[in-house]
């Protein structure tokens, strides 16, 4: 199941960037990535959808763990993320547009 959010405004590029992260159900890690998720996407705009890695045929893309954090379609984190390289993933990607 894959869950996508609506955008606020944000630079051009960031609305047309989107963050991903696959989950699982009853996952505490999981559920600490996506707060810190929606709190940069509250501020920066881009969109975000969570989908459910318990589907068998992810773990060849995404490995057996979670939470696993990708940024239009590369995976950037595994386990938690990183704020210091998230905010330099943003802050690249609004430079572009």
């Amino acid at each position: 199941m894959s869950l996508l959010l609506t955008r606020p405004s944000s630079t051009p590029a960031l609305a047309r960037m989107t963050v991903t992260l696959y989950t699982r159900a009853q996952c505490c890690c999981c559920h600490s990535a996506r707060e810190v998720l929606e709190e940069y996407r509250e501020a920066h705009g881009f969109a975000f959808e969570e989908v459910d890695a318990s589907d068998p045929a992810l773990v060849d893309r995404i490995g057996p763990t979670v939470p696993v954090i990708a940024v239009d379609g590369k995976v950037r984190f595994r386990g938690e993320v990183n704020r210091v390289l998230f905010e330099r993933l943003l802050a690249a990607d609004g430079r572009e547009c």
